[in-house]
C-alpha cells in the first residue's frame, strides 16, 4: 500500500499524465493530512492526543482503514517536511475539494488547534492564513472554529 501511495504522489502511476480518480482521492487525503499535521505542530507542541486525533479524523473523514491512514500520514509527514509552504497543498485542495469539504477541513484544523484547550498566537495565525489560502470567508472560518469548539467540548 505504501508503495502505491508513494507512486501516486510522485506522479508515476499513469504514464499518460492523467490523474485517475483513485490517485486524486489519495492526493486529497495527503493534502488534508499535511494541513492537519501543520496544525498540530504550529505551536511547537505536538501531543500524542493530537496525533491520535489526526488519525481518527482522516479515518472518519475519508472512510479509510487504520493501516491506510498510517501510510498516508507517513507520506504527509514526508511531503510536509520537504515543503517550503502550504500553497501546493491548499492549491490542490482548492482545485479538488468542494466548498463543503474545504469548510470541513477547516473544522478539522480548528479541532486539532483547540484540542489542548489553549489558543496560541501561532495557531490563530495559521488558521487565519489557511482560511485565506482555502478561499474561505472570515465568517466561514469563525463558523468552523465555533463548531470545532463545540465538538472539542463534547470530547472532554
Amino acid at each position: 500500500m505504501f508503495d502505491i501511495i508513494r507512486k501516486i504522489i510522485e506522479g508515476r502511476t499513469s504514464g499518460k499524465g492523467r490523474e485517475s480518480g483513485e490517485d486524486r482521492e489519495r492526493k486529497k487525503h495527503i493534502a488534508a493530512g499535511v494541513l492537519l499535521l501543520e496544525a498540530a505542530h504550529v505551536d511547537s507542541e505536538c501531543s500524542e492526543e493530537e496525533l491520535e486525533h489526526i488519525v481518527a479524523t482522516l479515518k472518519d473523514r475519508f472512510d479509510l482503514p487504520a493501516d491506510c491512514v498510517e501510510d498516508l500520514l507517513e507520506l504527509a509527514r514526508a511531503d510536509w517536511a520537504q515543503s517550503v509552504d502550504l500553497w501546493q497543498f491548499t492549491s490542490y485542495i482548492n482545485r479538488n475539494f468542494s466548498p463543503e469539504e474545504k469548510r470541513a477541513v477547516m473544522e478539522d484544523v480548528w479541532r486539532i488547534i483547540l484540542l489542548d484547550g489553549k489558543l496560541d498566537k501561532h495557531e490563530d495565525h495559521y488558521a487565519h492564513k489557511l482560511a485565506d489560502l482555502l478561499h474561505l470567508t472570515h465568517e466561514q472560518m469563525i463558523a468552523a472554529k465555533l463548531k470545532a469548539r463545540e465538538q472539542v467540548a463534547r470530547l472532554s
